[in-house]
């Protein structure tokens, strides 16, 4: 198996463990774990697997003006991206989730029309318009009866700032991920949101009464460890090698498909005319901002 086709399933194992992300992780909170517990569990997992990968990463020294870099994107990759997003899905529905966490490539065009002046095209401002429209639908007008989600407007809300966080850190992190080696570069943004988060995470943390927690909520906590935190940074590591990074962001289509099936399959969310409508619309609006436009031929 050639390493182009090994990129592909990388980076499908990532959309596919990202999808079941927003079921498995609700299951866990807040009866087991709150929301800011699981965050202080799903850092401190992954800062020590990544400090363990130490020994098989060539060694590099950060140097003294990219730590204000490295601050900056733990704060949103890793603090407030985490946190909005798991208090959010506490919140609100695996399904929104799935669907409102799509629109990060539609974040990323506004913010980086702000933050490096990138130019908006036509075609991106109609995504742009659409997509936010399918988000600000399930945000205004998602409220619902549902005992397992106690605030889905504000919920909902908090999935918008997770996208927005995201893209931040997406746009900012490229020149380490460029600088640094990956695992290098994670090993320390990692351990740095840790200690960012410690304050809002150990008084949480210290509830979790683990006697009480079954084996398979044990399971789910396992699954966003390694699964959801430290598998797909590997995973989309090396396919961002093999691959192009459209080729890797196309997948993201798939994320809200397959977590909207496994939620109604497992019976912990149900698909109502409201969630598909939006879904339908943050999935066209993220397609026409991904999409290059034609070149038109020259004469």
């Amino acid at each position: 198996m050639n390493k182009r086709t090994l990129a592909i399933l990388a980076t499908l194992g990532t959309t596919i463990i990202y999808a079941l992300n927003h079921t498995i992780a609700k299951d866990v909170m807040p009866n087991y774990v709150k929301p800011f517990g699981f965050i202080f569990i799903r850092l401190i997992g992954a800062t020590i697997l990544f400090w363990a990968m130490s020994p098989f990463v060539p060694k590099q020294k950060i140097e003294r003006e990219d730590w204000g870099r490295f601050l900056i994107c733990a704060l949103t990759g890793m603090a407030i991206n985490m946190l909005s997003f798991f208090k959010g899905l506490e919140l609100s529905t695996p399904i929104n989730s799935a669907v409102l966490i799509t629109i990060t490539p539609i974040i990323v065009v506004i913010l980086s029309a702000f933050l490096i002046k990138e130019k908006i095209t036509f075609q991106k401002g109609i995504g742009v318009i659409i997509g936010l429209i399918g988000a600000l639908s399930l945000v205004l007008f998602g409220a619902e009866i549902n005992n397992n989600a106690p605030n889905i407007p504000f919920g909902n809300f908090l999935f918008i700032i997770n996208a927005t966080s995201f893209g931040i850190y997406l746009i900012l992190v490229k020149k380490l991920l460029e600088k640094y080696h990956p695992f290098l570069a994670l090993k320390w943004l990692f351990t740095i949101g840790f200690v960012i988060t410690l304050p809002f995470t150990i008084p949480e943390f210290t509830q979790v009464e683990w006697h009480s927690i079954p084996t398979n909520i044990i399971g789910a906590i396992v699954y966003v460890i390694l699964g959801t935190t430290f598998c797909t940074y590997i995973f989309n590591a090396f396919a961002l090698k093999q691959l192009k990074a459209s080729t890797v962001g196309a997948f993201s289509y798939l994320q809200p498909l397959i977590g909207v099936c496994f939620a109604i399959f497992t019976g912990k969310d149900s698909l109502s005319t409201l969630k598909l409508i939006a879904m339908l619309l943050v999935l066209l609006g993220v397609y026409l901002v991904s999409k290059k436009p034609k070149l038109k031929p020259s004469l």
